[in-house]
């Protein structure tokens, strides 16, 4: 049997290294934490010819890795001056309809930092735009206490885990449907999850450490297990059937 295919969400930039001009990037330590799973990462354009529930149909899993800040328009406020939206402006549309798509596919997804944020914002919620200078979550290590009860916890096998955080923004209102299984020790929202649905949701970095560090790599293994588990390489394909164009989850 060939590798579980995981679609990852590249985010189009302005400027990238090597290129003349703009193109599609996804950082390489998240793809290599989905190889090192077992997984094949195939990087998915922000445009396409087709509708997102078609092009994933050919995929296993999806990771929605981290980026840009989220455009605060999308959940009804102005953007604050540290606010940092995508270079491509329909880049959130595009992630928004890649995770619409594999929930309704049925297909397990992985949702880190700016993918987390977003589906946040996707099922009615908000964020706060910009956390104090001195937050712990702007570039560091802090710990993460999980519910006893979540997927979560029985996937890191622990009841609370140090993360390496990375992020200047974070959940104000939790979105509908949610469930809230992480929280830093300031109280900021660190993991959610989505009930009856494959979906697992971080606010920190785990490709970060996932090399050396067995927990957080066991989130990359858990996408591509639940992935593998489906009905074969490709076997969205299958799941697809008879869903139309119906992308809501």
């Amino acid at each position: 049997m060939s590798a579980p295919r995981i679609a990852v969400t590249g985010m189009w930039s302005n400027r990238i290294h090597g290129l003349r001009f703009d193109g599609s990037a996804v950082a390489a330590a998240v793809l290599r934490a989905v190889v090192r799973a077992g997984g094949e990462p195939l990087t998915l354009f922000a445009e396409g010819a087709s509708p997102l529930v078609e092009r994933l149909r050919d995929f296993d899993g999806l990771l929605v890795p981290g980026g840009a800040d989220v455009d605060p328009g999308r959940y009804g406020q102005d953007p604050h001056p540290a606010t940092a939206t995508a270079d491509f402006p329909a880049q959130d549309a595009f992630e928004a309809e890649a995770i619409a798509a594999a929930l309704a596919l049925g297909i397990p997804v992985l949702a880190i930092c700016r993918g987390f944020q977003l589906l946040n914002v996707e099922r009615g919620g908000t964020l706060v735009q910009d956390l104090p200078e001195a937050s712990p979550h702007r570039d560091g290590v802090h710990e993460v206490r999980l519910e006893a009860d979540s997927a979560l916890a029985s996937v890191l096998g622990a009841a609370a885990v140090p993360v390496s955080s990375y992020h200047h923004q974070a959940v104000d209102r939790l979105g509908e449907g949610l469930r809230a299984v992480g929280r830093a020790p300031d109280g900021v929202v660190e993991a959610v999850e989505l009930p009856a649905a494959e979906l697992l949701a971080v606010q920190w970095h785990p490709e970060d450490t996932a090399a050396d560090d067995p927990q957080q790599q066991a989130l990359f293994d858990w996408l591509v297990e639940r992935a593998a588990a489906g009905t074969g390489s490709g076997g969205a394909a299958e799941r697809v059937r008879g869903i139309g164009e119906r992308v809501g989850a």
